[in-house]
């Protein structure tokens, strides 16, 4: 096993500067697909001038996370596959400990890393044993793409957020093996894979589609009551800050409050995650 064995998925949206950021830290022998939810051909040409194992594929638009990283995955042609977010750092030995992980448990589906602090390098797990799981994080999920074959990848309902512990659930029902393995050492920021210039209207974004995939996600596995029961609660407290932060002259709060109700109500009348955040491809 080699380096040419595993290809890195990146999605991105709006993400150049993390982008570059990311890709520094990945050695140039490794294929990267980066899926960039736009059509900027100019993005696209740069990426692939300045980044000779880079293949960037445009989606025309935005079509969120899941739908995105799946097209990486339909375009992956060797037996493992990283899903990295664009805000993560690879380390000099995280390929390198990958490769000793799958000697040691062949019959992975998939591999999680341990997270290590973004600004102080402290690591969130003190073991350096590989521990099975029933889920990991999707910042950074190794892929043994032949235990997917009849079960398939991301649930392409969600836009963003769940899709991961969708699929984590959907492996374990069907007897795959899930591992988190903290020798293999990877760096989050988190929620800066985007250009800040954009923050607030990735909040909202970020608002609306954290409670449609609530519902939608507990509807899914625990059907529609379970799931409006769980999500009422969220609904009237909403409510009830944006009454708050009428009075208090706070409209940036209450836009946020008014798009997490939008999307409970879209979820609980079963429209499709149809949010897009208002910024322009």
């Amino acid at each position: 096993m080699s380096i040419k064995d595993i290809t890195i998925i990146i999605t991105s949206f709006k993400s150049e500067n993390s982008i570059r950021e990311c890709l520094k830290y990945i050695n140039q022998e490794c294929k990267v697909i980066n899926v960039e939810n736009s059509n900027n051909e100019d993005y696209k040409k740069n990426i692939e001038r300045d980044y000779k194992n880079v293949s960037c594929i445009l989606t025309g638009e935005n079509l969120g996370y899941a739908k995105a990283n799946n097209i990486g995955l339909e375009n992956t042609k060797t037996k493992y596959a990283l899903i990295l977010n664009p805000d993560s750092r690879l380390t000099n030995k995280t390929l390198d400990n990958f490769f000793v992980a799958i000697k040691k448990k062949p019959d992975f589906a998939m591999i999680g890393p341990g997270e290590i602090n973004f600004d102080s390098n402290e690591e969130n797990i003190f073991t350096n044993d590989l521990k099975s799981v029933k889920n990991i994080k999707g910042y950074a999920m190794f892929l043994n793409l032949k235990e997917f074959e009849n079960i398939g990848y991301f649930d392409e309902n969600f836009f963003i957020y769940l899709e991961e512990m969708d699929l984590c659930k959907r492996l374990i029902k069907n007897g795959k093996k899930i591992y988190i393995d903290p020798s293999i050492k990877i760096s989050h920021e988190g929620g800066k894979s985007h250009d800040p210039s954009f923050n607030f209207e990735m909040e909202l974004s970020r608002n609306w589609h954290w409670m449609w995939s609530q519902f939608y996600y507990q509807k899914k596995y625990n059907g529609y009551f379970h799931s409006l029961m769980r999500i009422v609660p969220r609904l009237f407290s909403s409510l009830f800050k944006i009454i708050l932060y009428s009075l208090l002259f706070n409209k940036d709060k209450l836009l946020v409050y008014f798009y997490r109700i939008s999307g409970i109500i879209n979820a609980i009348l079963g429209k499709s995650s149809w949010y897009r955040p208002k910024i322009k491809n």
